[in-house]
């Protein structure tokens, strides 16, 4: 089973000269470089990852661009290209960069850090649209590297926050294997202490059994253990064994994190605050669902169209100081305008509490303050972010 990790969309802005005016406008082609990463089986395959997963959404961050463009004379195009898993991933973002200093990753954040750090990239703007590893915001921060996905931290406060506005302080938590199960995990433990919490109990899964034959008999039994409590966590960013625990504990009681009650990025069933337009342009632009990377990549795209229109410029270093300055707003249909933090570069935004059926909340939730901007009460504070790179 593969999945796409797309590295990058690459922006040429190129400066045209407007007949007797002498201005410059900016014309952008946009390429997606995609590399392909294999991902371990897992127990079910009824929600196959799309094909276009990231990719949908920069077209339609691509297509939205062209509609203000068209007003103010601005072109945008879009150029896909693939790499193979041991493909030249380095050789194909020095290719990339040689032709625009923008780019819109999808990838490992090893594989982020080593184009980040590539002699090509400096002075660029990178975004990253996949990686939510806490690390990236932090202690192995990048100058030129942007983060349009929520960080795994911001989605684990806004579970510790519904925690504790339900008052549901006995928690434990079921643990999966894989290096993103325990990355989830250890920013979930991070997010409960966070907000006065902690965990009662925990459990690593590591059953071999068929759970499509015999959850019903297996999730008892390895939950009995954990006796009676508030909710149970599931760190399961795989999507593997998850699906299985719901409606099967041995207790009756709520599931959250990676399956049941969870905090995404984006999801089908937000319609407030104009999402419902979003999602009808998504599904009839790629005939599915917007999923978060989609969503991500989307908002990539449209951090460089605003800055663009804004400033009418197709300069780096005027688009970076436009996106980090007051005067920056992106209309994410989240209800709130979307900003980025100028010591991580990471784009501030809510973070929706979901089931698959519908919007339970939206974090920030309601007295959750903070001294600055509310938003920032999800993810690493500006006090609790090591990133010096951006100081």
């Amino acid at each position: 089973m593969v999945r796409n990790h797309i590295i990058g969309a690459s922006l040429l802005l190129a400066a045209t000269a407007s007949g007797s005016s002498g201005l410059a406008e900016p014309n952008l082609t946009v390429g997606y470089l995609r590399v392909e990463v294999a991902l371990a089986p897992t127990l079910s395959n009824l929600d196959p990852i799309p094909d276009d997963i990231g990719i949908a959404g920069a077209r339609t961050g691509l297509k939205d661009n062209q509609t203000t463009g068209k007003f103010l004379g601005h072109e945008y195009t879009l150029n896909t290209q693939s790499v193979p898993v041991d493909g030249d991933v380095l050789g194909a973002a020095k290719e990339m960069l040689g032709a625009s200093p923008y780019l819109v990753l999808d990838a490992p954040a090893e594989v982020l850090l080593q184009i980040a750090d590539l002699p090509d990239a400096e002075g660029a703007l990178l975004f990253n649209t996949s990686a939510g590893d806490i690390a990236l915001r932090d202690d192995a921060c990048r100058v030129n590297l942007l983060h349009s996905l929520p960080s795994d931290a911001m989605r684990t406060d806004a579970l510790a926050q519904v925690y504790v506005q339900k008052r549901w302080t006995d928690l434990v938590m079921i643990t999966g294997t894989a290096p993103h199960d325990k990355a989830y995990a250890d920013a979930m433990r991070r997010s409960l202490t966070k907000f006065g919490l902690k965990l009662s109990d925990e459990k690593e899964w590591d059953e071999a059994a068929d759970m499509r034959r015999t959850a019903s008999q297996e999730i008892p039994l390895f939950t009995q253990s954990f006796g009676d409590y508030d909710a149970m966590i599931v760190a399961d960013e795989l999507q593997d064994f998850g699906r299985y625990v719901l409606y099967n504990t041995w207790a009756a009681r709520p599931v959250t994190g990676s399956e049941g009650l969870s905090a995404v990025t984006w999801s089908p069933v937000i319609e407030q605050w104009g999402a419902a337009q979003l999602q009808s342009r998504f599904a009839d632009q790629n005939n599915r669902e917007m999923r978060s990377q989609d969503y991500a990549a989307w908002a990539a795209l449209r951090t460089l169209g605003e800055a663009v229109t804004r400033t009418n410029s197709a300069e780096a270093e005027a688009l970076r100081g436009y996106i980090f300055s007051d005067a920056f707003e992106l209309a994410g249909f989240k209800g709130r305008p979307l900003t980025y933090r100028d010591w991580n570069g990471q784009l501030r935004q809510p973070i929706a509490v979901v089931h698959p059926r519908a919007l339970v909340a939206q974090a920030p939730l309601d007295g959750f303050l903070h001294q600055t901007n509310e938003l920032d009460s999800l993810g690493l504070d500006r006090p609790e972010s090591k990133c010096e790179a951006f100081r």
